[in-house]
């Protein structure tokens, strides 16, 4: 006997990325522009291939560049560079500190440093151009609830593991993210509000 499956077809990623940030937003009831959302979705479009994640040196090749080092070499631009640079820091900022953040709590630098970074790269870009000014202003601002949305994301393509749920609960524990609270609730886990951050 052949097993009937329903399949899904997407015609494009965006149309898949589009579906999942808009039900992302709702359920953590963060309101945004129109223009602010389809730059998330344009911007989970556009790291599909990882290579652009990366910087390129002279020869062409691709090189993994520590988010400081972009800003710093943000700084030292002149404009319109600058504003561009920025904005890189920005987007790479939200998404790896969005959409990878599970695998930050293994690393030196934790979502924190993302947030403080992307936000405040944002911030600079809104401050430094006309156009859309009001989509980075956007982005500047919600910019930790916005990493919430594309953590969530993440987690709808992504199976859960047990490792997964504790980093999880490390992430609420330094963080109080609503979004994590809401997922270690549905998992089981119901967060602590008595324990204290690290830096506490």
């Amino acid at each position: 006997m052949v097993r009937k499956v329903d399949l899904t077809l997407v015609a494009q990623p965006s149309d898949f990325f589009r579906e999942l940030v808009t039900g992302a937003l709702g359920r953590q009831q963060i309101a945004v522009q129109p223009e602010t959302e389809f730059y998330l979705v344009n911007l989970l479009n556009q790291f599909i291939t990882t290579d652009r994640l990366y910087s390129t040196d002279e020869q062409g090749g691709v090189r993994e560049e520590p988010l400081a080092l972009m800003l710093k070499e943000a700084f030292e631009a002149e404009p319109p560079a600058r504003t561009k640079l920025f904005r890189r820091v920005g987007d790479v900022s939200l998404y790896v500190g969005g959409y990878f953040q599970q695998s930050l709590n293994r690393k030196v630098v934790d979502v924190d440093y993302y947030i403080d970074i992307g936000g405040r790269a944002y911030g600079l870009v809104a401050g430094a151009t006309e156009d859309n000014r009001n989509v980075f202003s956007e982005l500047a601002g919600k910019f930790k609830h916005l990493i919430d949305v594309l953590a969530e994301v993440s987690d709808q393509t992504q199976p859960r593991t047990e490792k997964d749920l504790l980093r999880l609960y490390d992430l609420w524990v330094r963080t109080r993210s609503d979004r994590a609270a809401k997922a270690l609730k549905e998992a089981g886990i119901l967060p602590n509000d008595t324990i204290k951050k690290d830096w506490q």
